[in-house]
């Protein structure tokens, strides 16, 4: 995966902050080449992606959701194991919407957002719910990140 092929606001969201960790609970991953998953980092955008794609046959959707097959990339995990993802369908990243999938509810959802959207709306608690299975990035006034090396 080059630079060009991830969102805008992802780019500009790493060249700030890089990869690491929102109040010890989200990790952001870096950008990574599609690799065969034997040579891929153990942590990493590859391995959470497969464990995405895995997720997707087996668990419940939202209705906009039933039938679809996005072309999932995960850039994000959390504590509670949810996965956070692009539906890259799109030649166009700037199109791409998020997919959440839920673990504590055994859900995936569509948030027609990108990922700084996404993070920012819930900070704020402008969701209908809570997407995310933790309530540590939800309605909070502050969130602090530690970067990992």
């Amino acid at each position: 995966m080059t630079k060009g092929e991830v969102p805008l606001d992802y780019q500009r969201y790493m060249e700030v902050y890089g990869a690491g960790a929102l109040r010890n609970y989200l990790s952001i991953g870096r950008p990574e080449p599609n690799v065969p998953l034997d040579q891929a980092p153990r942590d990493g955008m590859v391995i959470e992606t497969a464990n995405a794609e895995a997720d997707w046959e087996t668990e419940e959707k939202t209705p906009e959701l039933e039938g679809t097959s996005p072309v999932l990339i995960t850039w994000g995990v959390d504590a509670t194991a949810d996965m956070l993802c692009w539906d890259a369908s799109d030649d166009d990243p700037a199109t791409w919407p998020i997919v959440v999938y839920q673990r504590n509810g055994s859900l995936w959802s569509r948030y027609d957002c990108g990922m700084v959207e996404f993070l920012v709306r819930n900070f704020r608690a402008e969701w209908p719910e809570n997407p995310l299975g933790g309530e540590f990035l939800w309605d909070v006034s502050e969130v602090t990140f530690q970067a990992r090396g």
